[in-house]
Parts: C-alpha cells; sequence; structure tokens
C-alpha cells in the first residue's frame, strides 16, 4: 500500500470514528447534546459541486449513523435561513449536520456518572511527583504512583496504583518527565481563542462555517445558549494553566465575521461580550519516523517504567480514547478486565430526561419557562433537585426561583446545587457548572458577590475566603474571559475621533446634566434629572453605571471621559454603555416635553 493510500484509510478511519462516537455522545447525554445544522455559504460556482462532493462523502461515511441528510440551498432560500448573510455574489449554501454540546457540563456528567460507578474522584488535586519501586522480577524501577498535593489545603497524600495513566491534556509532557527527565516533548499546543457576540448575530438553529478564511484557518459561529459563539484560532504557544486571549485574535474573529455578514449588521468590538483562549494539545507520534509530523489524532505510548500516556484526540472521541487506552494498559501490565461496557451507557441526567420535561418544572414548581428549559437542558432528569431547593420568590410569578442576573436563566438554587457537584470555588460556579463567565464577563462579575454569599454561608467561610474568592473570581474575568480587553477599549488615553458637530451635540447632552458647569458629573446629578422625568434607579446601579466610565477612579464622569466614550461608541470599540444611553433616553424625554404652550387656550387668561 502506498503512503497516499495509507494516509486516505487512516483519514476515513478517523472519520468513521468520529462520526460513531459523535451518534454515542447524542444517545447517552440527550439533554446535553443535540444535532446542529451548520450552513457553508458559496460565493464561487465552482465551490458548489466541490464541497458538496466532499460533505456528501462525509454523509456516506456517517451511514446509518448521520445525523440528518446534507443538501443544498439556493441563494434565495440561504438568505431566508440565515438574514444576516452577506447577499452580494452569493451563489448558494450547502448545510450539513454536525453535534453540539455543553462542554462543561459534559465533562462534569462524565465525572459524577464515574462516580456513581465506584470511581474515587479527586478534585483540585496536582501531581507532585510519581512514586516508583523496583519490579522484583526484572529489577526494574516501575511506576506504582503519585504523590499528589491537595491545591486548596496544601496537604500532601500518596496514591498506589497498579497502573497510572497520564491524561493531563497540554500538561502531557510535564508528567512524562516526570517519569523520565531525559524524554523528548511529545506535545505541541496551540492557542484557540474564541469569542461570544450577541445572539442576533445568527439565527437561533443555524450555525455558519468559513472553510477558507484569509490566512487559511478555519472558522465558525455558532448560535450557543441563546448567544453566538465565533471561533477559532490556531497559534503556537506555551503550556499555562491560565491561558489569556489577545487582542490580534478577537480582531481576527472578527474581522472574518464581518467578511460574511450583510453591510447592514455592524461588527462591534464592543459586542464582544467574552472571550477566551483554549489550549488544543497537538502531539507528535514519539514512535514516527518524522518526528516533526504532528499526529492528526491521538496517540497512547507506553514508557519503558510502565506510564501509560494518552495524548492528543479531540472532544468527539473521549469515550474511544479511554477503552483504547485502557485496553493498553491492560495488556501492557497484565491485568485482567472486563469487556468494555461505556457504548450506550448512559451518563449523569440522562435518565428521566425528555424534551418536554421542563413543562412539568414549570407546572410542578412554578418555575419560569426559561429558566425551566434551562434546567432541562443543564440537568437532565437532575433538574428537579435543582427545582426541590429553589426559594420562593414571594413574587406572583415566578413561584420558585430567583435568577442571579436578570438577563440570564441561572437562579441561586443552582449555586447550593454546584456545591453537590464538587464546586470549591466561585470561578467553579461561573465557569464550570454555569457557562455566566463564558457568555458575559460584565454579568457574571455583577452575579459574584450573590454567589460568593452564598456559598460562603453553605461553606461556612470566614470573611477572608470570601474576600479572595471575590478577588479570584474577578481576576479570571479580567485575565481570562477577556474583561480586561473588553475594558481597555475604553481608557484614559483614547482619543476622541469625533466632528465638530458631534462633540457640540454631546456637549449639550452632557450640560443637561451638568447643570453648573462643574466639567463633570455624579450620581447626584444624574440622579436629578431622571428624578425631573420619573425615573427611577437606585443609588448602587447609578454608582455601577457611571463607574464603568470614570476612568480615573475619582467618582465623578469629566466632560474629556465622556466624550471618550461617545467616540467608542461611535467607533464599535464599546456597545450597550448603560450611561450612554441612559443620558440619550434622558436628552430625548426632556426634549420632548419643553416649555408647555398655550395656543389650545387662546393665549391663556
Amino acid at each position: 500500500m502506498s503512503e497516499g493510500e495509507k494516509r486516505l484509510l487512516l483519514t476515513y478511519m478517523m472519520v468513521k470514528e468520529a462520526l460513531h462516537e459523535r451518534a454515542n455522545l447524542l444517545e447517552i447525554a440527550p439533554h446535553l447534546s443535540a444535532p446542529l445544522p451548520i450552513m457553508l455559504p458559496v460565493y464561487k460556482w465552482w465551490q458548489l459541486p466541490y464541497y458538496w462532493a466532499g460533505i456528501k462523502m462525509y454523509d456516506v461515511v456517517a451511514g446509518i449513523q448521520c445525523l440528518k441528510s446534507s443538501y443544498v440551498l439556493s441563494k434565495t432560500k440561504a438568505l431566508e435561513l440565515f438574514p444576516m448573510l452577506k447577499k452580494d455574489k452569493l451563489v448558494g449554501a450547502i448545510v450539513y449536520y454536525d453535534g453540539q454540546h455543553n462542554d462543561a457540563r459534559m465533562n462534569l456528567a462524565i465525572g459524577l456518572t464515574a462516580a456513581r460507578y465506584g470511581a474515587a474522584v479527586a478534585n483540585y488535586t496536582e501531581v507532585v511527583h510519581l512514586l516508583k519501586a523496583k519490579d522484583t522480577q526484572t529489577g526494574k524501577e516501575r511506576v506504582c504512583g503519585a504523590r499528589c498535593r491537595d491545591v486548596i489545603t496544601g496537604k500532601e497524600f500518596d496514591v498506589k496504583a497498579k497502573v497510572v495513566i497520564n491524561a493531563t491534556g497540554p500538561f502531557t509532557d510535564s508528567l512524562r518527565k516526570m517519569d523520565n527527565q531525559e524524554t523528548q516533548n511529545i506535545c505541541q499546543p496551540s492557542a484557540g481563542v474564541h469569542i461570544v457576540i450577541p445572539g442576533y448575530y445568527s439565527p437561533d438553529n443555524m450555525g455558519l462555517l468559513d472553510p477558507a478564511t484569509s490566512d487559511g484557518r478555519v472558522i465558525f459561529f455558532l448560535p450557543w445558549e441563546k448567544m453566538t459563539i465565533a471561533g477559532t484560532t490556531d497559534t503556537p504557544t506555551n503550556v499555562t494553566a491560565h491561558p489569556i486571549p489577545g487582542e490580534d485574535d478577537i480582531n481576527f474573529i472578527l474581522n472574518e465575521v464581518r467578511n460574511y455578514l450583510s453591510p447592514d449588521v455592524v461588527v462591534r468590538r464592543g459586542d464582544v461580550l467574552a472571550a477566551w483562549s483554549g489550549i488544543r494539545p497537538l502531539v507528535t507520534d514519539p514512535n514516527s519516523k518524522d518526528t516533526q509530523s504532528i499526529c492528526r489524532n491521538h496517540i497512547v505510548s507506553i514508557s519503558d517504567s510502565g506510564l501509560v500516556t494518552i495524548a492528543g484526540g479531540k472532544w468527539t472521541t473521549y469515550r474511544s480514547m479511554a477503552e483504547e487506552t485502557l485496553d493498553a494498559a491492560v495488556k501492557a501490565h497484565g491485568l485482567s478486565a472486563e469487556t468494555c461496557k461505556t457504548v450506550g451507557l448512559m451518563l449523569e441526567g440522562a435518565k428521566g430526561w425528555t424534551p418536554t420535561l421542563y413543562i412539568r418544572l414549570v407546572q410542578d414548581y412554578g418555575l419560569e419557562n426559561e429558566v425551566a428549559q434551562h434546567l432541562a437542558a443543564t440537568y437532565g432528569g437532575k433538574a428537579f433537585d435543582v427545582a426541590k431547593i429553589a426559594q420562593v420568590t414571594g413574587q406572583r410569578w415566578p413561584i420558585v426561583g430567583k435568577r442571579l442576573v436578570s438577563e440570564f436563566p441561572y437562579i441561586e438554587a443552582e449555586v447550593l446545587y454546584a456545591i453537590k457537584e464538587y464546586a470549591c470555588t466561585a470561578i467553579d460556579v461561573i465557569a464550570r457548572r454555569t457557562r455566566l463567565g463564558f457568555l458575559n464577563v460584565q454579568a457574571a462579575d455583577e452575579a459574584l458577590p450573590r454567589i460568593v454569599q452564598i456559598m460562603g454561608k453553605e461553606l461556612d467561610w470566614s470573611q477572608e475566603r470570601r474576600t479572595e474568592e471575590l478577588e479570584a473570581a474577578r481576576k479570571f474575568l479580567y485575565h481570562e474571559m477577556g474583561y480586561r480587553s473588553r475594558s481597555e477599549q475604553l481608557t484614559k488615553t483614547s482619543e476622541i475621533n469625533l466632528d465638530y458637530q458631534e462633540v457640540v451635540r454631546y456637549k449639550k447632552r452632557f450640560h443637561k446634566f451638568d447643570k453648573e458647569s462643574k466639567g463633570f458629573i455624579t450620581t447626584v446629578d444624574v440622579q436629578q434629572v431622571l428624578d425631573s422625568i420619573n425615573v427611577q434607579i437606585d443609588e448602587n446601579s447609578l454608582h455601577e453605571i457611571l463607574n464603568e466610565v470614570d476612568l480615573n477612579k475619582n467618582g465623578q464622569v469629566e466632560i474629556d471621559e465622556f466624550l471618550q466614550l461617545m467616540s467608542a461608541v461611535k467607533k464599535g470599540q464599546v456597545s450597550d454603555s448603560r450611561l450612554a444611553i441612559l443620558m440619550k433616553s434622558a436628552e430625548e424625554t426632556l426634549d420632548e416635553r419643553g416649555p408647555v404652550t398655550v395656543d389650545r387656550s387662546g393665549g391663556g387668561v
């Protein structure tokens, strides 16, 4: 068989395996995964049959596990289904189906399911070094366990084992070097940045894929949790536990999104609600003659001392990777084991879930419809356990389920339930139990004090621990979830890019609040104007609104800061500024009222 034929066969086997595992995921966690149609727009006639043939082959390989058959759309139909798509030169589109899942909840469901079947699960635990002992038969040192540290308490302990498996993703080489300092690195980490933008950038149930961007990378944007997720980049990086999204990568994704959307849709930097960077653990096969070639799939290797390493791969094939790894471990270490039983094994929450389960939550507990749908899609059959601990609101409706923030369906009871799911920190709640931190960093920041309050009471945290949790979570949002790059769009050094008429108009608006011509406004000034038009906003909320624009943090907004804000809004660097919208709305209300005329009374008496 020629090298070309071998590569073709390998590609076929990889695709076949991925499609089989995708079908299994949809079966074992139907509450967390679902088929999603993805549109591939075509702007050149010759591309239509080319892409169509490739996608149809994908359907053929899937066979009976094909989610739904792909199809071709005319230009008119494509725009009907994806109205924000760019019309110019559009020939048509091809729609194919793939799977989409809630990755954080899927990860948790796998861990909880393993625990229910007898696995010992240790959260917030790191390996200090590997334990070794001499084999009495061969005289060689063999790995027999690991010295571990509880990251939260600092306590260290030993875990003895017949086999140690290294399944640490980007940290693969760190563990391998604990076994043998001289071993060559096999992991080639690659950073992939994703951004979240408002849901109006994509239809509710249709994604978009660009197979050939300006630099050859694949870009997608998909509906996700009623928002739109766009990505991804592919940049060599160093391994770190705290990857940070770069501004260049964020702008690259935004520019590619602009290329595919109608000019009517203004793609603004300020619309990025969250951004994060993940590290892909791409690997080279240590047994390959060509050490420079990156393995597209995964590899299982066993060191001389018996350390089993599984590296590479992707989310979809996690189960088959685990099966292959255990088979290799059993064979290499002469262990006895039953055949694999994980195909079709339902994960935590899958039992009892139905597409209409949320209706029972509404009827039985008086939850809001949106909240009930969220709980059913997040916890599956376990959603009733969350509803049971939801507190009564005291309102006519909803009867139970107080939200953490108004615009998202996450409720306070989920914080308590997260603790039952091994959540140890506030970061766990906003990032790994709910997805609030990934959906909107500002909303997550607003929810943090209440989350820390609930966790502190339940876990008996000291005031010092509560302060530490709040600071750590805000640091996480600021650096790792894109809050820093979002906030830096409006800085003290921002240049004001407004024409003369705009400056006059915005100064006039500012002086409606700064009636004493002080050159700055405070919460008192804003409150006086709001009172005059019968608008009520509490003092804490007003302080937060002004604090977003108060660059030098002196408790007031100067005229220059306001003009910088309006310039940033104009350039799309800042969107949804509460102060800008509030002042505009108040000005329009004041202008509409104006002086009361007496024309209809004939001039008065």
